[in-house]
């Protein structure tokens, strides 16, 4: 630590704990030194301090020391008095008061900033006003009776050369009747050292008279004499600009440079009369004092012996008093001698001398019980501790004792506390222990509201200032600091401490504190009219989401009172009520792209370009196409700007959201907007003016839109109605009227008809619906700046009768509606959907058919209205005389089909051409965009196996299952497509649907023939792909109930089943036996009235690729009798059959017969073999496992009936003739193998026992061989015995 006399706390000791000397004059001093505005006392103070002094100083030892710094203080005779404390507090608020006045300023400044206040010098980081008030407080407790410190120990009479009978009026003066009651109540010894002063006023005359007088005076007194000449200057034109009272003086004084009387001569004169009166009288006289009092004490107190004997007869001192207040002390008590002894070496720097009387003396207080002197001589102890800088520990003790002292025992001493603390605030400060001098500080400041605001605040600092600082109790103590200065209505000071702990808790999450701070500075701001800071930190409490939705109601209520004090609509950049998701901002324009909806603007870009590829002309993309337009239309200086047409609107939809729990309400929400209305913008990149809002981001003032803005562009106003944490999505419109740039700048609205807020838009990302120029895995920031070009004509289109829900296969009629507003005609119209398994552009002449008769099948062999089979590959290229102008729309027909269930998004892009040749824009498209539901309606599936007793027969199993929850259908028509395949009815309607209806959740199955109608012979392959697309139907209704077939093979059944026949191809691709189907229902009223539902619906389910192969390209029947008779005991029976074997593939078969008998091992050897037919399929005929189960009787003497024939030793039948047979096929030929069974013994028997291997001969080495082996198919034969 440094010495302790260059801290502030020595500094302060030096000032505070030094002689007094009491002053008394009469009334011609005071008039002489009023010439200079001054009194005597102000006159002599600044020569007081002797910062220079070197006087030798001699006490209670023998060996001397020298003082370098001395220091009087001196006060008139009335002025040596305990202070009123009713006065004192009302000075002190005084002080605080003009400190806040002072400081009106710095209310009005930015925050202060914390990030460099703890590398400060602490003189820097506090206000200037702590130290003055400080002293003012330790004021309130002088000239007390039990401080010897504070008593003067000598009397300077002051006696003007004018005053009649000068020596008369010294021996006059100095009255005990008139002195201060110090003296005359025994609490100090009156008998003080009394110096005489005789002064002399120049302006009077000279200074003979005066002189005279001092040697008289010098005659009756004696050597304490002294004259003073003062006011040398004659005219007065003196001036000092170097103001010696201003450094030494109180704030009473003149601070401005003074104009006097007083020149230099006698400066130097009252100079050299303090410093004389110092050395000269005042030492000598302390230094004898000390003397005498030490030998006293000595031979009273000190020794072993005399400490004795003052602990057991001090209580029977007569002179202590008894006194409610504890005992009393005259001046001649030993203990009063001995304070008087220890204050006297502390104020000559014997710290030592000083340290020991306190000890000597604090005993004996603690035993008499007088807790204030004992408080008073611990707080002298930790001072004497402090200064000798020997025992820190001992120190801080000292003044924790008398602190504590003061405050729980003695009567009336809390003024006393507050001086103790202060002193151990600044001891504990010069030891850099902030962190312990800020809980003195919290002690320090409990009883006095507005004092304990002063101490709080100073603690602030101490946690400031420690290291490391601790920023949160120092913003915390600031809020407690500025409470008790707003409850002692201190407002200035209960702002400047909440703005110094704002700047601790800007940028934390903190948020409840930072809102309690906010809100009361709003508050008082207010309450000093500063209306404009006020509304600036009411602003930072509105979006409080995290309060209650009382704290949130008294926030915006008080907010709105402050508002409307103002007596004007305020404006407010960035409002935080409602909040505005900048990041969920999207942006609709329409270029050469137009949108028929808001929902067709969301669509990703890619998709659209994707989908309209084709339709752009052919030598250019339509990105390309349009950035080259753009290029010509729009000068450098705007190349990065979008493009928008006069006329029409620029839409921006804004998310707003409440953030509080109570309700809020917006008027005039509306876009800002500049706009250069003059051609000459775009051509000139200076010197343009523009026209519109006149934005300044750094304002908080909105200038309204220019009356002449309105004949450039138009906006659109919503009110909005916000409930409790609501979000709102609001669509702001601009509609430029004239060609030029446009600029949306941002959005304001009125919030509660008293606050206009608005926000300017950043370059935050955002979602922008219109050209995009980077690439998507960029975001794209805002780029709100529009070329507005010539107004073009644009299509509006609506698709009629769309249905936002339907069921699967659900076929409808619909009407798409075109509309151009523009005098110019539009021309070269093309359309294309992303899913023409929806929807299929219809002919002309269908427009008006009525639906669903247009389908049904005609008398003639085919329809009018054909398909065509490649529309779901291409784009719709309307009729060339096509053009679309004025108020007549274009209507055209469209088929809809609801291909598949699920949630559908249908796009549909219509590109159309300007008839205006001179419009910049050559070609627009419009952008539509419909949500569909797809629910489950009849999930229809389809089984084919070959017919074992027919070739090219197969049986057809449909297996159909209503999927809905609440719908009934009824079956109306299978239909096969293509020309090479005819399916009839294996069962009457009536067997298969007993109900005409298929309720919900209800399954049926039933069977039909497939027989294909191509010829035996090898011919052009047919496939059912082929157009048109004829085929057989069957009527699945009953006579009275079914109505005409449908043609399947006319649009737009034929169109959709194309498509279909597309999207399945792929599962089935390389398979060209192959079946279509389509079945056609229709759905019903309800199940209780079975009656078709009006209007009319159709329903078409589609069944591509239905194979017909199995697994081997052979196929065959074997031919022959089933059942007959033969007489086995005249010899065995020998059965003839014949194999048709057919090669359905496109190469040469090679296929070789092998038989087995019925015993014989060798079938094991033909594994692995197919089966006939696949045993997955479970529809068709199947084998019966007769051979080892049936039993036989035979009159055949011998026959062993009722044994299986599995056990017999001779097999019951063999195959004759040759045991292998192979042939070649040609590709789609037959040919007949003849076979030859004997049979030994009656029975039924199974003649599956062959096996076919066939192997595909490749021509000219192409391809790879593939090759395979079929088990034969079950043939029963009955053999019985004959009559």
């Amino acid at each position: 630590m440094v010495d302790p006399a260059n801290t502030p706390l020595g500094k302060m000791l030096l000032e505070e704990i030094t002689p007094v000397v009491m002053v008394i004059r009469t009334p011609l001093v005071e008039e002489a030194c009023q010439k200079n505005g001054l009194t005597f006392v102000q006159m002599l103070r600044p020569f007081c301090v002797f910062n220079n002094f070197d006087v030798p100083v001699r006490t209670a030892s023998d060996q001397p020391y020298r003082l370098q710094k001395f220091r009087l203080r001196l006060f008139y005779d009335s002025d040596v008095r305990p202070p009123n404390l009713e006065v004192s507090k009302e000075r002190l608020k005084q002080v605080i008061t003009q400190a806040g006045e002072k400081d009106l300023s710095e209310l009005c400044s930015e925050l202060p900033q914390i990030n460099n206040a703890p590398s400060r010098p602490e003189s820097e980081s506090l206000p200037s006003w702590f130290q003055f008030f400080n002293k003012e407080l330790v004021h309130t407790v002088s000239f007390s009776d039990h401080e010897a410190f504070d008593h003067p120990l000598a009397c300077l009479i002051v006696v003007s050369s004018k005053d009649d009978q000068p020596i008369n009026r010294f021996l006059n003066l100095f009255n005990s009747n008139k002195l201060p009651s110090l003296l005359n109540s025994g609490a100090m010894d009156p008998n003080i050292l009394k110096h005489y002063l005789l002064v002399h006023d120049n302006q009077d005359g000279s200074s003979e008279k005066a002189t005279k007088l001092l040697t008289e005076m010098r005659s009756t007194f004696g050597s304490d004499c002294q004259l003073l000449c003062i006011n040398s200057s004659q005219d007065g034109a003196v001036e000092h600009q170097d103001n010696p009272w201003v450094l030494y003086s109180s704030e009473d004084l003149p601070s401005q440079p003074l104009r006097c009387f007083l020149n230099v001569d006698d400066f130097n004169e009252i100079k050299d009369l303090m410093q004389d009166f110092s050395s000269k009288h005042i030492i000598p006289y302390m230094e004898q004092k000390i003397r005498v009092l030490n030998q006293q004490v000595s031979a009273t107190r000190k020794g072993f012996r005399n400490q004795i004997k003052n602990l057991w007869w001090r209580k029977g001192k007569e002179d202590v008093v008894d006194s409610p207040s504890g005992p009393t002390y005259t001046f001649s008590s030993i203990e009063s001698q001995i304070r008087v002894l220890g204050d006297y070496a502390f104020m000559l720097r014997d710290y030592e001398l000083a340290l020991s009387n306190y000890r000597l003396i604090s005993t004996d207080y603690k035993l008499d019980k007088a807790w204030k002197r004992f408080a008073g001589t611990q707080e002298m102890m930790g001072l004497a501790y402090f200064m000798l800088d020997h025992s820190r520990k001992e120190a801080e003790s000292c003044m924790d004792t008398a602190f504590t002292y003061y405050l729980k025992y003695a009567l009336s001493s809390q003024q006393n506390a507050t001086r103790c603390g202060l002193w151990w605030v600044e001891m504990l400060k010069a030891r850099y222990q902030y962190r312990e001098a800020a809980t003195v500080y919290f002690r320090v400041g409990a009883e006095e509201p507005l004092h304990s605001a002063v101490m709080l605040e100073q603690a602030s600092y101490c946690y400031l200032l420690s290291k490391p600082p601790m920023l949160h109790k120092y913003g915390f103590h600031l809020v407690l600091s500025g409470d008790r200065y707003k409850k002692c209505d201190q407002i200035k000071h209960a702002i400047r401490t909440y703005r110094s702990a704002m700047s601790v808790y800007k940028g934390t999450t903190w948020s409840h504190i930072k809102d309690h701070i906010h809100f009361h500075l709003g508050q008082w701001y207010a309450l000093l009219g500063l209306y404009d800071l006020a509304v600036s930190h009411m602003l930072e409490v509105l979006a409080c989401r995290h309060q209650s939705k009382t704290m949130q109601e008294l926030f915006l209520k008080d907010f709105l009172e402050i508002v409307q004090k103002t007596g004007k609509t305020f404006e407010v950049s960035k409002l935080q009520l409602p909040e505005i998701n900048i990041p969920s901002l999207r942006v609709f324009f329409e270029d050469h792209r137009t949108y028929a909806s808001s929902a067709a603007a969301s669509v990703k870009e890619r998709l659209w370009r994707s989908l309209e590829e084709e339709m752009v002309p052919s030598t250019s993309t339509g990105r390309t196409n349009w950035l080259e337009l753009q290029s010509k239309l729009i000068p450098k200086k705007f190349k990065e700007s979008n493009v928008c047409v006069a006329g029409e609107a620029v839409k921006i939809d804004i998310e707003f959201k409440n953030p509080l729990q109570i309700p809020l309400l917006l008027s005039g929400v509306s876009l800002k907007c500049e706009l250069s209305a003059n051609s000459d913008e775009m051509k000139s990149d200076e010197n343009n003016s523009l026209v519109g809002v006149q934005i300044n981001d750094e304002s908080t003032k909105l200038n309204h839109r220019d009356a002449d803005s309105e004949t450039l562009f138009s906006l659109s106003d919503v009110d909005v109605s916000m409930g409790g944490g609501e979000t709102t999505l609001v669509q702001l419109t601009v509609t430029p009227r004239v060609e030029g740039v446009l600029q949306i700048v941002g959005v304001k609205w009125k919030l509660s008809g008293f606050v206009v807020g608005f926000h300017n838009f950043d370059t935050s990302p955002v979602k922008i619906i219109g050209k995009r120029r980077q690439k998507a895995n960029h975001p794209q920031s805002i780029n709100l700046k529009f070329a507005v070009v010539k107004s073009v004509p644009k299509l509006e289109g609506v698709i009629h009768s769309l249905p936002e829900r339907a069921y699967a296969g659900d076929v409808r009629h619909l009407v798409l509606e075109l509309k151009n507003q523009s005098e110019f005609a539009v021309k070269n119209l093309k359309m294309k959907s992303s899913h023409p398994r929806f929807l299929n552009v219809g002919q002309r002449e269908s427009l008006n058919s009525e639906f669903p008769a247009c389908l049904e099948k005609k008398t003639s062999q085919h329809s009018d209205i054909r398909s065509n089979s490649d529309v779901s590959h291409s784009v719709f290229l309307f009729p060339e005389d096509t053009t679309i102008q004025g108020e007549k729309p274009l209507l055209w027909p469209l088929w809809f089909r609801a291909a598949l269930p699920g949630n559908i998004s249908l796009d549909i892009s219509i590109y159309y051409e300007m008839g205006d040749v001179s419009s910049g824009i050559k070609y627009r498209t419009l952008r539509m965009h419909y949500n569909l539901q797809v629910l489950p309606s009849l999930d229809v599936s389809f089984q084919i196996s070959p017919c074992p007793s027919r070739l090219r027969e197969f049986l057809v199993r449909m297996d159909v299952v209503n999927k809905t929850s609440s719908e009934s259908f009824q079956v109306h028509q299978l239909s096969s497509v293509g020309q090479k395949w005819e399916v009839s009815l294996l069962q009457p309607v009536d067997a298969i649907f007993p109900s005409q209806s298929l309720m919900a959740h209800q399954a049926l199955s039933c069977f039909f023939m497939l027989k294909s109608r191509s010829k035996p012979s090898t011919s052009e392959d047919e496939t059912s792909s082929c157009s048109p697309l004829l085929g057989s139907d069957v009527t699945l209704g009953t006579e009275g109930s079914c109505g005409p077939l449908f043609d399947i093979a006319s649009s737009p059944l034929a169109d959709f089943h194309h498509c279909e026949r597309l999207q399945q191809e792929i599962s089935h691709k390389g398979d060209v036996n192959t079946v279509d189907f389509i079945l056609i229902s229709r759905p019903l009223k309800n199940d209780t009235h079975p009656v078709v539902s009006d209007p009319p619906h159709l329903f078409s389910h589609h069944a591509c690729h239905c194979s017909i192969e199995s697994r081997s390209p052979i196929s065959w029947l074997v031919d022959g009798p089933r059942t007959l008779y033969h007489n086995f005991s005249a010899s065995f029976c020998e059965i003839n059959f014949h194999m048709t074997i057919y090669n359905s593939s496109d190469v040469i078969a090679s296929v070789c017969i092998k038989t087995y008998d019925s015993n014989s091992d060798n079938l094991s050897d033909a594994i692995p073999v197919q089966p006939a037919t696949s045993s997955s399929n479970q529809d068709g005929w199947h084998d019966l496992p007769l051979g080892n189960e049936i039993r036989v009787t035979s009159d055949v003497v011998g026959a062993r009936t009722g044994k299986s024939s599995s056990v017999e030793s001779v097999t019951p039948f063999i195959w004759s003739g040759s045991s292998s047979t192979k042939v070649e096929l040609e590709p789609k030929s037959r040919t007949e193998i003849p076979l030859q069974v004997c049979v030994f013994s009656p029975g039924t028997f199974d003649l599956s026992n062959y096996v076919l291997h066939w192997k595909l001969l490749p021509s000219n080495g192409d391809g790879l061989q593939s090759s395979g082996a079929c088990q034969g198919y079950p043939y029963y034969l009955t053999v019985l015995q004959s009559a």
